[in-house]
C-alpha cells in the first residue's frame, strides 16, 4: 500500500464536514494529500502517518499520506511544489533535504522559503551491521573501512543515511572504503543491511530500532554526541567516541506546506499544531520506543530551529564538491574556512 487511505467514503466524508473541524478556523471541504517522498515503512512515512491522524481529527477532514519515491526524495516534493497551492497538497521531508535539493541540483530555485515548516521529532542516523558481521564495536568497523572497504545501505545521497556516511567519511578522512547501495527509502535500505545484501548501514535511528529489537542489525555508533537512548534497549555510544572533532546537528523532520495558500490555512494549522501535535501522546510514544527526540515548533521557531542541520548539509555539500550551486543563492551562509 502507498496511501493511508486508498478510497474515502462519500458518508465518511458528509460525517466529517457535519461535524466540523474541532480547532480549526480553516474548515476544508476535502481531504488534504500529505506526499511522503520515501517509500512506505522509512522515518518520513513512519512519523506521518504518527501525525496524520492527529491532523484529520483537529481538521475534520481525512488526510491522506502518498508515498510518491524516487531521486532521493526530490520527485516526491517537486510534485507537491507543483501542485495548487490551495492548501490542500503538502509535503514531508528531513528539513535538510528540502532546504537543499537545489544545492545539490535535484531541485532547481527551491528553498526552504518555499515552505511554511512544522516539525516534530528530530532523528539521528545510526551506524548499523548485519547481526552476524563479526564486527563488535565501531572502532574495528572504521578499521574494515580503512582496509577492505565495505558496502553501505542507504536511501541515496540526499537522504539521512546518505547524508550521515559523508560526513563519516569527512570526518575518518581517507582512505575510506565504503561504496554506498541506493535503495528506495531507509525501511528497504535497512532490511538490506538485516538481510546481508549489504554489510551495514547508516540510516536513521527510528529505522532501524524494529530490526535492533529483533537481533538482526548490531548497532555501533550513533551520529551524536551522547549516547542514544531507545526504550527497551542498550544505549548506542557517541560516534565521537572514536571521531571526537565529528561535527552533529540534530535532523529535524516534519511537514511542510507550499507557500502561497491562503493565510487562513496557515494560521490554522498554526493553531493545530500548538495544541494538539505540541502536546501529542501519541507522538512521544514514538519517539520514546523509536529513539527519535520529541521536538515539535511551527513557523519561524520551527525555521530558526533547524537552521544549524540545514547549513550544515548544505555546507557539507560544498566542502566535499558535491554543491552545484552557492549556497549563498538560497539564503545559506557557509562559516568562513
Amino acid at each position: 500500500m502507498t496511501r493511508k487511505h486508498a478510497f474515502v467514503a462519500a458518508g465518511m466524508l458528509a460525517a466529517l464536514a457535519a461535524a466540523g473541524p474541532a480547532l480549526a478556523e480553516w474548515q476544508p471541504d476535502r481531504p488534504i494529500n500529505i506526499i511522503v517522498p520515501w517509500s512506505a515503512g522509512g522515518s518520513t512515512d513512519q512519523v506521518t502517518r504518527v501525525v496524520a491522524p492527529i491532523l484529520e481529527e483537529a481538521l475534520g477532514t481525512p488526510v491522506v499520506v502518498v508515498n510518491q519515491p524516487g531521486a532521493s526524495g526530490s520527485i516526491g516534493t517537486k510534485a507537491a511544489l507543483d501542485a495548487p497551492r490551495d492548501g490542500y497538497t503538502w509535503t514531508a521531508n528531513a528539513i535538510a533535504n528540502n532546504a537543499t535539493y537545489a544545492v545539490t541540483g535535484l531541485l532547481e530555485d527551491t528553498s526552504i522559503d518555499d515552505y511554511r515548516v512544522y516539525l516534530h521529532v528530530a532523528n539521528v542516523p545510526v551506524v548499523g551491521v548485519n547481526a552476524d558481521a563479526p564486527e563488535q564495536d565501531f572502532a574495528a568497523l572504521l578499521e574494515k573501512i580503512r582496509g577492505g572497504g565495505i558496502t553501505v545501505g542507504t536511501a541515496g545521497v540526499n537522504s539521512s543515511g546518505g547524508m550521515a556516511l559523508a560526513a563519516l567519511r569527512e570526518a575518518a578522512g581517507e582512505p575510506f572504503n565504503a561504496r554506498m547501495v541506493t535503495y528506495d527509502g531507509g525501511n528497504p535500505a535497512v532490511i538490506a543491511a538485516a538481510s546481508g545484501e549489504v554489510e551495514a548501514t547508516t540510516q536513521l535511528a527510528v529505522e532501524q530500532a524494529e530490526m535492533i529489537r529483533g537481533g538482526r542489525i548490531r548497532p555501533l555508533a550513533v551520529l551524536s554526541d551522547k549516547a542514544l537512548e531507545i526504550e527497551g534497549l542498550e544505549p548506542i555510544p557517541p560516534v565521537t567516541e572514536w571521531l571526537p572533532d565529528m561535527h552533529v546537528a540534530a535532523d529535524y523532520f516534519g511537514v511542510f506546506i507550499p507557500a502561497g495558500a491562503p493565510q487562513e490555512v496557515y494560521d490554522t494549522v498554526d493553531k493545530v499544531w500548538q495544541e494538539k501535535v505540541m502536546t501529542s501522546p501519541e507522538l512521544k510514544k514514538y519517539a520514546a520506543e523509536r529513539g527519535a527526540v520529541f521536538a515539535p515548533a511551527w513557523g519561524e521557531g520551527a525555521r530558526d530551529q533547524a537552521m544549524p542541520v540545514v547549513i550544515s548539509e548544505a555546507c557539507g555539500r560544498v566542502a566535499r564538491g558535491e554543491a552545484v550551486i552557492d549556497p549563498k543563492e538560497i539564503g545559506i551562509d557557509c562559516p568562513a574556512g
